[in-house]
């Protein structure tokens, strides 16, 4: 007894110093505002009033899709004009100055001001020309709508945003020539509010529309196009100046692309309809998109991103590589919620790539984990980065069965990438993290409760609620969940969720209209059609060509594009055609979504992997391609939707436990395939009978499952005999 006494205090003094020394928290900052290049720091008045307006903009929309409801057309016109007011408020058109001497010259200000002056002109003419339909007229004179309207507007909008170009100062000062945007967005806005709320909305894509309409939409599209190279980059403004020029040029074209071509003024009196611009898009951004924008804001207010994060460090990073999985947990369930592959990267893998470079993983591995997990937050449901409601809006199939159907993709992607990161740990020897360089799961099991609004969230939407109610209510608890947590949310913080939420969609919004600009071409010249027509043909020679084919203009489509906009624009090109070879809609649909999604990491333009080696520091074409290489699983699950829709929750329940089973059995032996490892190194022979095998589990048949599994099988007790139970590195 005594012996005992003589040792607890010093074993006490030792458990003391160890739980001392282990953290509170891991991630900090992951939730913080992630600040583009580009975008204006204000200050002073400057900064509150664009706070209101950002506030303002987030309040709108929770009343409209809540408490009063506005007519659609007006409600989505609203929609993106205000998302053009706040994005040329907040995002400037060129390089900030870095001091007084790089600043723009004053005549440029001067010359912006009195830009000022078409632009509030052409804005008046909108409310004389309201008073005037007011007034009993049926129509508007046409000289009107294009003499003191139409030129004034559309000389004004494609002066100020060329000055912009141009136009350089200070980072905390605004620009006159985007004020002069601000108010023809304004003008166009109004304009077509006017038109779209008389008979005049009947006359759209007819040569009896008025003038005023094709005006309006030519500034309205300059404007998003401008927005979209600022918040997006040119890829998508490249692809959209290709669509426009084939509205005007395809009558010119030989072979499937010819078509008989369409004016001006019947081309833009109906793309900014429910035919274009205002369609499926940009009903997904102004309802779905936005709302889930704010639920994220919300947990970011309330810290959930660093629990998120602090949870997976906590439970695997003490694995063999432990950052390299954490990362995949993190940034899955990061993903899921933010909806940008890119975005997702940043705000994670600023914390994740350098604690992975620290245990063993080169900068360029580090970097592709981090892109291929983050890219699929995008596939994780329930969320999906909102790409579930596009594709429910698209294709009219209930968003449960979606986010259901997605469920064993998902986990086939994921596993991919954790036993891809498991045994190149295991062949590179890494160790885990060690305890006291984590967060006590213990501690943090006791603030279980901050996944309360996601599980409120799914509960809510398969009870059978609405989205919009479902997402209203998931949003509401984060803020009463974080009275019970540390981080609580009272009325600065629920303000600042808001001006974060009316901040972050403007990049969604501006790319959800831009790709409904190409939507629009698509629908209105008919290009889809004859695409579909191709790939009939094609599946004629063979159905696995007509895949092939699909996959690589879907991911055409995607290089360089947010996953919204991605597949947004692939389902109006390449889905009809799978759908017409007799391919079931659900899977045509999943099929294109997972190829958009994964252009965030095909080379040559992988934004995802880009973002990723600006962290790691390493070559941005190297890290695409290590990131395509740890993401081979999803170029590959698509084409499993094709042969065994039980995939997709689509068959009996035993039929879709086999396919799960061995799909997943299938992926793990390619993953050991692609790292050359199992139980231990693998020879070159045994690699080539992996992938056999593999590709017999992947397939989904019930002999080649039978076959891969006897492959599988042997391999397994092959390496157990050659290494057993060998020790392999962990943490100390």
């Amino acid at each position: 007894m005594s012996h005992n006494t003589d040792q607890d205090p010093n074993g006490l003094k030792d458990d003391a110093q160890t739980a001392s020394s282990i953290p509170e928290s891991i991630a900090e900052g992951v939730d913080e505002e992630v600040v583009e290049s580009n975008r204006r720091l204000f200050v002073g008045w400057q900064f509150f009033l664009f706070a209101a307006l950002a506030i303002g903009y987030s309040g709108f929309h929770l009343i409209s899709l809540n408490v009063y409801p506005m007519e659609t057309w007006s409600f989505r016109i609203v929609h993106i004009a205000g998302a053009l007011i706040l994005g040329y408020g907040l995002f400037a058109g060129a390089r900030f100055a870095e001091d007084d001497q790089q600043a723009s010259p004053a005549w440029l200000k001067w010359v912006s001001y009195a830009l000022l002056a078409p632009a509030l002109y052409s804005l008046v003419h909108v409310f004389l020309m309201q008073q005037t339909l007011n007034g009993g007229a049926m129509r508007i004179d046409p000289s009107i709508e294009t003499l003191h309207y139409g030129y004034p507007l559309i000389a004004t909008t494609a002066i100020a945003i060329v000055l912009s170009w141009f136009y350089r100062q200070a980072r905390h000062r605004f620009n006159p020539a985007d004020l002069v945007l601000m108010v023809c967005a304004i003008a166009s806005a109004a304009y077509l509010l006017m038109a779209f709320n008389t008979n005049m909305r009947m006359s759209t894509g007819t040569s009896f529309a008025p003038p005023g309409i094709s005006w309006a939409a030519i500034a309205g599209s300059l404007l998003i196009l401008e927005l979209t190279r600022r918040v997006a980059g040119l890829a998508l403004v490249v692809i959209s100046a290709v669509f426009l020029v084939y509205v005007f040029a395809g009558q010119y074209l030989p072979g499937f692309l010819g078509y008989p071509g369409l004016s001006v003024q019947r081309f833009f009196s109906q793309v900014y309809t429910d035919a274009g611009i205002l369609g499926p898009t940009t009903a997904v951004s102004s309802t779905y998109i936005i709302l889930f924008i704010i639920f994220a804001a919300f947990l970011q207010a309330s810290k959930v991103g660093d629990y998120f994060v602090n949870f997976a460090f906590a439970a695997a990073g003490r694995a063999r590589g432990g950052p390299a999985k954490v990362s995949i947990f993190a940034s899955g369930l990061m993903g899921m919620i933010n909806g940008t592959s890119a975005g997702n990267v940043v705000s994670t893998g600023s914390l994740t790539i350098p604690l992975m470079k620290k245990v063993g993983y080169p900068a360029r591995s580090a970097g592709a984990i981090e892109a291929a997990a983050s890219t699929g937050g995008q596939i994780m449901p329930p969320i999906m980065g909102a790409g579930a409601f596009i594709m429910a809006e698209v294709t009219g199939i209930p968003y449960t069965e979606i986010a259901i159907a997605a469920v064993i993709p998902a986990i086939l992607y994921f596993a991919s990438i954790y036993f891809m990161v498991d045994f190149e740990a295991a062949r590179k020897g890494m160790r885990g993290m060690r305890k006291d360089e984590i967060p006590l799961f213990s501690k943090l099991v006791k603030q279980v409760y901050l996944f309360a609004p996601i599980i409120i969230l799914i509960v809510a939407l398969f009870m059978g609620y609405s989205v919009i109610r479902a997402g209203t209510l998931a949003t509401a608890s984060a803020a009463v969940v974080s009275w019970i947590s540390p981080n609580k949310m009272g009325i600065r913080a629920i303000l600042r969720a808001l001006q974060l939420a009316g901040t972050m969609s403007i990049q969604i919004i501006a790319v959800c209209a831009c790709a409904g600009l190409i939507v629009g071409v698509i629908s209105l010249t008919g290009v889809g059609a004859r695409f579909s027509s191709l790939l009939l043909g094609l599946a004629g020679v063979s159905q696995l060509l007509a895949l092939v084919f699909a996959m690589l203009i879907s991911i055409l489509l995607g290089m360089g594009m947010p996953t919204t906009a991605a597949y947004a624009v692939a389902a109006s090109v390449v889905a009809p055609g799978l759908i017409n070879i007799g391919i079931e809609p659900l899977v045509a649909h999943f099929f294109v979504f997972y190829f958009a999604v994964v252009s965030a990491i095909t080379p040559p333009v992988a934004l995802a992997s880009y973002a990723a080696a600006g962290i790691s520091g390493d070559n941005p074409m190297g890290t695409s391609v290590a990131s395509f290489k740890i993401g081979l699983a999803a170029f590959i699950v698509p084409f499993m939707f094709f042969y065994s829709p039980a995939m997709l929750m689509e068959g009996s329940a035993m039929q879709i436990l086999r396919v799960g089973v061995t799909a997943t059995l299938g992926i793990i032996l390619l993953s050991g395939m692609v790292q050359a490892w199992f139980f231990g190194p693998v020879n070159t022979l045994q690699r080539v009978v992996m992938l056999v095998g593999a590709m017999f589990m992947i397939y989904g048949g019930i002999y080649s499952d039978i076959a891969g599994l006897a492959i599988g099988g042997a391999l397994f007790i092959m390496q157990r005999k050659q290494y057993g139970n060998k020790a392999t590195p962990s943490a100390t």
